[in-house]
């Protein structure tokens, strides 16, 4: 037996079956919405951390630039790394260019970006080989493995470094002041 709607509750039917398929699609759209905003974050902080790598070894090219650490970090940045410490954006780009200088010329390399995403903050981590070669010739050259660790946050300029550490897990010929850094 078939049972056959008509007048005033084959109206509701149809309206609510249409009703239905309107609110699956805007909860397809939601969750779109929501993976196009993830794709996009990730993609935002993987080209920042590019960005700060490549800078690590460009900083310095045209003369010095104090201005490069506002494309990379938050006012208020702590930095931890095995040279030293440093808080907030004054300083930072004459605290990386003593670093830089005590060799001639440096080549660091990024690979396995992980990005935990959260909301306006995202945890990231990624691996680094950098080779430094020294200003008398470069032979043996300094050369260093580790990791990098921190938070990213969204600002009104886009995805910057508030936390910012590297860990050394290597290091290989002698350091800048010529020894062994391990």
């Amino acid at each position: 037996m078939t049972t056959t709607l008509e007048g005033p509750a084959e109206e509701l039917a149809t309206e609510s079956a249409v009703l239905g398929h309107q609110v699956r699609e805007f909860s397809e759209l939601a969750v779109l919405r929501r993976q196009v905003r993830e794709l996009t974050d990730r993609a935002a902080i993987s080209e920042l951390i590019d960005r700060y790598v490549v800078l690590l070894d460009t900083q310095d090219e045209n003369g010095f630039d104090e201005s490069w650490p506002r494309t990379v970090f938050t006012e208020d940045v702590r930095l931890h790394f095995p040279i030293g410490t440093h808080e907030g954006l004054a300083g930072v780009a004459e605290f990386h260019l003593a670093a830089k200088q005590k060799f001639d010329r440096t080549l660091h390399l990024s690979a396995n970006h992980a990005v935990r995403l959260d909301g306006d903050r995202a945890q990231v981590r990624f691996h680094l080989i950098a080779t430094h070669v020294h200003h008398d010739g470069g032979v043996p050259l300094f050369d260093i493995g580790g990791h990098y660790t921190g938070e990213a946050v969204r600002t009104a300029a886009g995805w910057r470094f508030r936390e910012w550490g590297f860990h050394l897990t290597w290091a290989s010929g002698p350091g800048p002041d010529g020894e062994p850094v391990m």
